[in-house]
């Protein structure tokens, strides 16, 4: 099973484009699509990175942040040194020192967060999904700390019965909430990215003047591009 699977990582294309262009995964291709696609990054942006190994990710968004740009790439396991303007180290999101460690890192102002992150796969769907979404939710609650206004979030999550109630979640928190599938994502993958835009700061938001009756919550912005 070992060798078929080897065997059939040499002939992905992304894998082998990945080797080509120096870039330490395949998944650098999914984040570069997903920027394509949305033009988020930008020179001079600060962008985190978590779940950041190999480092893939970390090398894209050096790429498009440039030179007056930074990047801060987190992980559970060891990043070899990225070259450009990026800093990382060893640290888990779940954890308050590694959150106190990267708003330090970006003097608590990010313009984009990035969040790869898987959960280790148990093969009980149910079980991985709703740990793709506890991360999910990490990433989300460091966004709410660190994101400039017009912030963006992009993570990725696994699809199932809690990804509607998720972005329901996040109905206050972005003006746009979209579903996107890049095709560098394998066809068998049940992975999805979130492309969150437009961050509203709860502090920034308008107090209400005086008690009212109750109104229904706003629907969220949320379009589905993953085409499935």
């Amino acid at each position: 099973m070992g060798k078929t699977w080897m065997a059939a990582k040499r002939r992905d294309y992304y894998y082998r484009k990945a080797k080509q262009m120096d870039y330490r995964s395949r998944a650098a291709f999914k984040l570069i699509q997903i920027d394509d696609r949305f033009e988020i990054m930008k020179p001079g942006m600060v962008v985190v990175d978590l779940g950041a190994a190999p480092g893939g990710w970390l090398q894209v968004a050096a790429e498009r942040v440039g030179d007056r740009g930074l990047v801060v790439g987190v992980d559970l396991q060891s990043i070899e040194p990225v070259h450009g303007m990026v800093e990382t180290f060893k640290g888990d999101i779940r954890k308050q020192e590694t959150v106190d460690k990267l708003l330090a890192m970006t003097d608590g102002r990010v313009d984009v967060v990035l969040s790869d992150m898987s959960p280790n796969i148990s093969g009980a769907y149910a079980t991985d999904q709703a740990r793709s979404v506890e991360l999910c939710e990490h990433a989300l609650s460091f966004a709410r700390k660190t994101l400039a206004n017009h912030g963006t979030l992009i993570m990725k999550i696994f699809e199932g019965d809690m990804l509607r109630q998720f972005l329901w979640s996040m109905r206050y928190d972005f003006e746009e909430i979209k579903l996107h599938s890049p095709k560098a994502s394998r066809s068998t993958s049940s992975e999805i990215y979130i492309v969150a835009r437009g961050f509203i700061p709860q502090e920034r938001e308008a107090p209400v003047a005086k008690p009212a009756a109750k109104k229904k919550a706003p629907a969220p912005v949320i379009d589905d591009e993953s085409g499935q």
